[in-house]
């Protein structure tokens, strides 16, 4: 059976320390190569990838070099830096299996809106269980809290910053707010 993970905010070749720098990097090219070693370290070659916006910027040539290197089957959510010149490279790529705007996802009976920005996805009922809820999981603010923002709604972040430069597993998202929820 083949896992399902998340991430998003990769920035790759983006050559701006404060993009590489608060992830305790030295130069850009430190910081891509410790996402390429995370991500095919975890991930097998059916597993499914959710990357939540913003692959590149900058260098898009070996942007997509390196893209292609990434194991599994890759589905893109168009990010804020993920131009439409972007897109086609990605069109390209024969690990992206799919691009979207934003997308559903139903896991069991969990349920994920998946953006690369923060959206309203709950209407604060908080007497229902977490089944019963959408799930926001989103990208953009290169925030460490993975729960920044969840007096807003149900939000999850997946950014690398959010995570140790690491992919987070489906069930560890499902986990980490059932947590989140019985701690409130």
């Amino acid at each position: 059976m083949s896992n399902i993970w998340f991430t998003s905010d990769l920035h790759l070749f983006h050559s701006k320390p404060f993009i590489y720098e608060p992830r305790g990097f030295n130069s850009v090219y430190e910081m891509n190569d410790a996402i390429l070693h995370n991500w095919n370290s975890i991930v097998e070659p059916d597993d499914h990838i959710y990357c939540l916006g913003d692959l590149m910027l900058n260098n898009d040539e070996e942007g997509i070099r390196l893209i292609k290197q990434l194991k599994g089957n890759i589905h893109v959510v168009r990010g804020n830096h993920d131009s439409d010149n972007r897109m086609n490279l990605y069109n390209n790529c024969y690990n992206i299996v799919e691009i979207t705007e934003g997308q559903f996802l139903r896991y069991g009976q969990y349920h994920f809106y998946l953006s690369h920005y923060p959206c309203l996805t709950s209407n604060y009922d908080d007497d229902k269980p977490l089944k019963a809820k959408t799930i926001s999981v989103c990208g953009h603010y290169h925030t460490k809290d993975k729960f920044y923002d969840m007096n807003k709604g149900l939000i999850y972040h997946v950014e690398l910053d959010a995570h140790n430069m690491n992919l987070v597993h489906i069930d560890k998202i499902i986990e980490d707010i059932q947590t989140y929820l019985k701690g409130r």
